[in-house]
């Protein structure tokens, strides 16, 4: 089985740090991936980490994933609302895929309530800032290794 995870990221998260601190944080896109890719290592995975503000991109990393991944991280942002374009591509991957949101989206306004992706996502990790991404690392990993060990 593959060791890589992909970590894919949707529009306007390049701008994490500059971008509404007061709600995401002030750490950076950067510091994320790094985070990530010590948590991945810790547990013996590889890591992917993408961004992108293109839907397609996003769809077509999701694509790629299908041959070369063992799980997802998404952090779709704004795509989360409005993209079943997303959630299709989701629906053809079929290994663990967890969702993340930096922010409650739950006390946000009310059209971010609802998500196309979490119609696929084994888990969703929202409101635990840029934590969520380890977190998500940390549960993807326990669920394939519990799958490997079977």
């Amino acid at each position: 089985m593959s060791r890589i995870i992909y970590v894919l990221n949707g529009p306007n998260l390049n701008l994490l740090g500059k971008r509404q601190p007061h709600i995401y944080g002030h750490e950076t896109l950067a510091d994320v991936e790094a985070d990530c890719r010590r948590v991945a290592k810790e547990h013996g995975f590889e890591l992917r980490f993408h961004q992108s503000n293109r839907e397609y991109e996003i769809i077509d990393w999701i694509h790629e994933a299908r041959e070369a991944a063992c799980g997802i991280v998404i952090n779709p942002a704004a795509f989360t609302h409005t993209s079943v374009a997303i959630l299709d591509a989701l629906n053809a991957f079929e290994a663990p895929i967890i969702e993340v949101h930096i922010s409650n989206v739950h006390k946000r306004e009310e059209f971010r309530h609802h998500s196309y992706v979490s119609l696929r996502a084994d888990g969703v990790i929202a409101g635990l800032g840029t934590q969520g991404y380890t977190l998500a690392l940390g549960r993807l990993a326990h669920l394939l290794n519990k799958a490997d060990a079977k």
